[in-house]
């Protein structure tokens, strides 16, 4: 990573800048308990987070027809918005280094499993939507690790390859980097410990996001 050539920093959502995990996991397993379905670990659930809630549950529960499905994304749905995200739910020191980064000069865009709905949500919530230049959810683009979030905020706001760079916990994030052909920086707070995210070979690997001022 040339830190020099960066301008466009994308940021994954949950696990990266929110300290969300704990919840997703609560509300998936919540979900099979109403819907009937065997209650996955939570290692399962945590691989899983950063993919579109359809993938996820194919993941999760292999075979499922289209009304076990929808019921499923309505159970989990409906127990994930009970609670009211808000600045609280924020990693430490997140808004201080994204500011920071804002008055440095940096694009700030988010790259998310969410979708745009609930994104907007969360954004609104936790007070960070004024930092962001852009955002793309799982309903705009195709899922992780497919590139096509990264290539369309790369293309709107015309950024080069070289001067992107992608910041996520989970294994889907730097995959979904690697196939876009830009670097990646891994942060161990969120989804997946740093072990499986060296397999990735990112840039770095920071046990806290807010860590990302001290390297570029």
């Amino acid at each position: 990573m040339n830190s020099k050539s960066i301008k466009l920093i994308i940021f994954d959502w949950d696990g990266t800048l929110v300290d969300s995990i704990g919840w997703i996991v609560h509300c998936m397993q919540y979900a099979a308990r109403q819907c009937h379905f065997d209650v996955p670990e939570e290692k399962a659930v945590r691989n899983i987070i950063g993919l579109s809630i359809e993938r996820a549950l194919d993941e999760l529960f292999p075979g499922l027809n289209t009304k076990q499905r929808e019921h499923l994304i309505q159970t989990y749905s409906q127990r994930f918005f009970t609670k009211n995200i808000s600045p609280d739910d924020v990693f430490t020191g997140v808004p201080e280094m994204l500011a920071q980064l804002k008055a440095q000069g940096y694009l700030l865009a988010v790259a998310t499993g969410k979708r745009s709905t609930g994104l907007a949500k969360a954004m609104q919530g936790t007070g960070l939507n004024a930092f962001f230049d852009m955002t793309r959810g799982v309903d705009q683009a195709a899922s992780k690790p497919d590139p096509l979030m990264l290539e369309h905020i790369m293309q709107q706001l015309r950024i080069d390859k070289d001067q992107a760079l992608m910041v996520g916990d989970s294994i889907h994030d730097l995959q979904m980097a690697q196939n876009a052909n830009i670097d990646a920086v891994a942060v161990s707070c969120g989804a997946h410990p740093e072990v499986q995210l060296q397999q990735y070979s990112p840039c770095a690997c920071l046990q806290q996001t807010a860590d990302l001022i001290h390297i570029l």
